[in-house]
């Protein structure tokens, strides 16, 4: 699921669910640097397009970076979106970083491997991957869209029930 939208939607579910202890916007950065090793792939024509980004130890390292420099992003990009104000700025808390990261990290590396027969999640310990394959990809894309809607319809019904008290 290289470029699409389509990883967002279980984060949108983990959103509604978890609500203030999860970053969406620091999740969703974490998808974009998943997937800047497989985009040099493609642009150069060189490389393993699923490579050490998508196993689970690159995971781990795209963890600390995608959170990192994801939570400076998402705190500036609060204020240009005029949710946060510059006099009081929104911070979101490093543990809330940090778990936002590693879920869009790891969930992304176990969805590719569903999909994807390039993947090896468990890199260098074995190159097998047992996840390819347990679902087919079209199943695989309607759980992550309906995790989405699922995800917005918990979150505007909790938002909606929260301001009527």
């Amino acid at each position: 699921m290289p470029f699409t939208p389509i990883h967002m939607g279980p984060g949108i579910l983990i959103k509604s669910l978890l609500r203030g202890s999860f970053s969406l916007m620091v999740f969703g950065w974490t998808q974009i640097v998943m997937d800047i090793q497989p985009l040099i792939v493609l642009l150069s024509g060189e490389g393993h397009l699923h490579g050490f980004s998508h196993t689970y130890i690159g995971a781990t390292i795209i963890v600390i970076l995608a959170g990192i420099s994801g939570k400076y992003l998402s705190e500036f990009g609060l204020m240009v979106l005029r949710i946060s104000k510059y006099e009081n700025p929104i911070s979101i808390a490093w543990w809330v970083v940090f778990l936002s990261a590693f879920i869009g990290s790891f969930s992304h590396v176990l969805l590719d491997s569903i999909m994807h027969l390039d993947v090896e999640p468990f890199y260098p310990f074995t190159l097998d991957n047992a996840f390819l394959g347990v679902i087919s990809v079209p199943v695989l894309h309607k759980v992550c869209l309906y995790s989405g809607l699922i995800g917005v319809a918990i979150f505007y019904s909790v938002s909606w029930r929260l301001n009527r008290s």
